[in-house]
This record gives C-alpha cells, structure tokens and sequence, in this order.
C-alpha cells in the first residue's frame, strides 16, 4: 500500500471526478504502477479532509473507467494503464467497397502473432515518430529485398526502395519520366487507379489491344511507333479487372518490345506475389528499363500504405527518393517498422498464404453460385469479371445492389481503348464472411436475371 493523494484538486469539477482524473493522471504519469494498493477510502478522506462517501463515489467512478479494481477485504488495486482489445465498431464500419479488397484474416493465432508485431513498434514509437529516410532504413530494405526474392528478384540493394504505396509511387515515376500531354501506354482495359494518376498528370493514355493472354506484341510494335510514349504500363498477374495473367512466352515477346524500342515498363505486381506458381516478373527480362512495383496492399494489407519497388538502376533509384520526398516526404516509419518485423518472423507470408487459399475459397463459392452467368475469374483472384446478360444494363445491375455489401464496379472506370462494354467488377474480398459473400451472390445472380428487370 502507498500513501498516495492527489497533487490537487482545484479543476473545478466535482471532487469525485477530480480524484479518479488524478488516479488515471499518475497512472499516465506512471507515479501510480500497476498493482499498487491504493489508501482505505476512509484514510484518504481524512486526508483530504473530505467526506468518506466522496472516495468512495471516486474509487468507483475510477473502477468504472477502468483504472482500478477493489476487492472485498483486500481493498482497491491499480490496474495500470489498459488498452481495450475489444474492436471499434467506428473503426470495422470503413470499408471502401469501390476497391478490390483481399479477403481478412480471421484465424485467431494469424491475428493474434499480426498483433504481437505492433508490441515491437511500440517499443521503438518514440523513434518511429522521426522524419526518416524516403526509401526505408537498410533493414526495411533488406526486408524488402528478402520479400521479392519470393518472385525471382535479388537486385541489388542500391535498386530497392520501400515506397508509400503503389499509387504514390506511379506518380513519383510519372513525375519523374513525363511531362504534360506525354503519351503513356497500358492495356485496353486497365487499373482505373493508373488512369487517375495519369489523368492528374494530364498524360494521354493508349489502350493497347488484348486477347486472351494479354496486350498483343505487334499491336504494342505499332503503338510504340505511331505515339512515341515515355513509358508502358502493366499489371501482368491476375489484372485488375479481367483477372488475367499474361504467360511467360508472351512476357518474353513483350519485353522483347521494350528492348526494340528502349521503352521504359511500370510492372504493377499488385498481385504477383498471390499464386503459387506466378510467371517470373516482366523486369527480369528487361531489368534496365522497368520500374517494377511490389504493392503490399492486396498480398499483406492496404493500410499500411507500402510498396516495395525496385528502379531500372542506382540512378534512378535515387531520382525515385527525391520525387518521394517532394511528392510523399516519405513512407511510414510505423508501417515500415510493423511490416520488416512481419516479413522477419514470418508473419507475413502467413497472411499471404491465408489471402491465397481464401480467394480460392471464395472463387468456390461464386462457381457454386453463379452457375448461370458468364464471367472471367482465376483461383486467386479477389474479383470476377463479368459479362452481363442480353438485355441487363451495369448501371442498373449496380443501382440494384447498392443496398448490398458486395463491391460492384462497371467497365466504365476500367476502359481505355473503344467503348465500355456491359461488364462489372466482382469483389470477393474485404470483410465480409463466407456466408456473407454468399448470400450476396445469390442476391447478385437474381438480380442479374433479364425478368428482374421487367415491370
């Protein structure tokens, strides 16, 4: 026990409240420890000077709070600073269902050894407050670099830097290789989030044409020589939207391109890092000339806000830290922090491998569900992309199930070359459940019925 009163009481509130602020105030301070035995209600009163009922109404308020806990006959302990482990339902209500979410994790001993990560940021908080590097201190790096050798990537540590972000980081590209009215190029249907980059750069964007195995190599030759663009880009494994990942012998007759013609590739591999068995990346056939992005938001998490990118050289990688710094001043410390503890004590690669055999899952259950409609999909994508029946317009399709939480996004936002077609975007992911995603699927598939419509 310790004879413990407060420094004072003058706040102007009652003096109950004042004495619990001064209890959770030198818990704070750390003046009062977890564990301590605070004074019988009765001494500290007449410490005071105050009525007995007084301590007794402020020990409770403070046991209310959460600060202490009494016991009959042993009296009132501290319980010390507490952090509440229970969700925020302020904070499970965000979710931007307009983005092709991975599935979440859901296993306890996952969540609980992703939990474990932030004990190690927390014990280094008052350093990963600083200003720091605008690529990532050498250990993020070699964190970083570890993680891309999962790709077949082992560049020197002079070409990786830990980017904030994937869209952050195309635009400290484009600043860096373009200019206003420059021509970009990318595929026919393309991430809209490279649309938007390119759109606030004011660069013409190209739409290449595809087929089944990706953008065409001649139709790529022919673009090249009547536009003369600064840069292509690509998301060449399980692309945004049409879920399609171009093959190696195609990679090769693209890269092939590149060469020809010494144009320079942003290879998004969002998603490069999912599969089992993906295709080496485009830049280890043409490693001088692309830009190559390992965005975490889709195989660890979006909100750490992180990418790993590796430059076409030590030159440009060091062009890349000052567009940051202009740009983004630098990525987060804390995430930087969170995510090398991840990759380190393998943390990471568990929530990689929960996000691939997930999306399988749910994969499974559109297949069940969706028996009646015709639709593009890969085992490990997060998304379908899906071609609406005769007579069933995606504005209406969209406008049906707004009301839904199933992320729904028409061909509009993705097409680059010719018109949009009738087409939607199918997010799997997010924070819905199996059952969830189920049930709005089935909610989906009536929907999409010509019948529905009628009336």
């Amino acid at each position: 026990m310790i004879d413990w009163i407060p420094d004072t009481l003058d706040s102007g509130k009652p003096r109950y409240q004042a004495i619990a602020d001064a209890i959770a105030g030198d818990i704070r301070s750390g003046k009062l420890a977890d564990g301590m035995r605070l004074p019988p209600q009765r001494r500290l009163a007449a410490a005071l000077g105050i009525d007995f009922t007084t301590v007794s109404r402020a020990y409770a308020e403070a046991q209310a709070r959460g600060h202490v806990e009494s016991h009959v006959g042993r009296g009132t302990f501290v319980k010390g600073r507490v952090v509440s482990d229970r969700p925020d339902p302020s904070r499970s209500n965000e979710a931007d269902l307009s983005m092709n979410m991975p599935p979440e994790p859901q296993d306890p001993e996952l969540r609980r050894r992703m939990q474990e990560g932030l004990g190690y940021v927390s014990a280094n908080l008052i350093d990963l407050l600083r200003y720091q590097s605008a690529t990532g201190s050498e250990r993020d790096r070699v964190a970083a670099s570890s993680w891309l050798s999962m790709r077949g990537m082992v560049p020197a540590l002079e070409r990786v830097a830990v980017t904030p972000g994937a869209h952050a980081t195309m635009a400290a590209i484009l600043a860096l290789i373009t200019r206003p009215g420059d021509t970009v190029l990318c595929e026919a249907i393309t991430y809209p989030g490279f649309r938007n980059v390119a759109g606030r750069f004011r660069l013409n964007l190209i739409g290449i044409e595809m087929d089944g195995s990706g953008i065409l190599p001649e139709a790529l030759d022919a673009a090249i020589r009547e536009h003369g663009p600064k840069a292509l880009y690509l998301n060449p494994t399980l692309q945004n939207p049409t879920t399609l990942t171009i093959p190696e012998a195609r990679r090769l007759e693209i890269a092939a391109v590149l060469r020809r013609h010494e144009l320079m590739l942003i290879e998004d591999d969002a998603y490069g890092f999912i599969p089992a068995k993906a295709p080496a990346p485009i830049a280890l056939s043409a490693p001088d000339l692309t830009w190559h992005i390992g965005g975490l938001a889709k195989c660890i998490g979006a909100g750490l806000r992180l990418a790993f990118t590796i430059a076409p050289t030590p030159r440009c990688a060091y062009h890349l830290v000052q567009s940051i710094r202009a740009l983004s001043v630098m990525p987060s410390p804390l995430s930087m922090a969170l995510v090398t503890q991840w990759i380190e004590d393998g943390t990471a690669d568990g929530i990689r491998r929960f996000i691939r055999a997930e999306s399988a899952a749910r994969q499974a259950i559109a297949a069940e569900v969706l028996t009646h409609v015709r639709y593009r999909a890969a085992e490990n994508a997060f998304n379908l992309w899906l071609d609406l029946p005769d007579g069933v317009g995606r504005a209406d399709v969209v406008a049906r199930m707004a009301r839904r939480q199933l992320g729904l996004m028409p061909s509009d936002a993705f097409t680059v070359l010719g018109s949009p077609g009738e087409q939607l975007r199918v997010c799997l992911g997010g924070p819905a459940t199996r059952e969830a995603l189920r049930e709005n699927l089935h909610f989906l598939a009536n929907a999409l019925a010509p019948h529905s419509f009628m009336g």
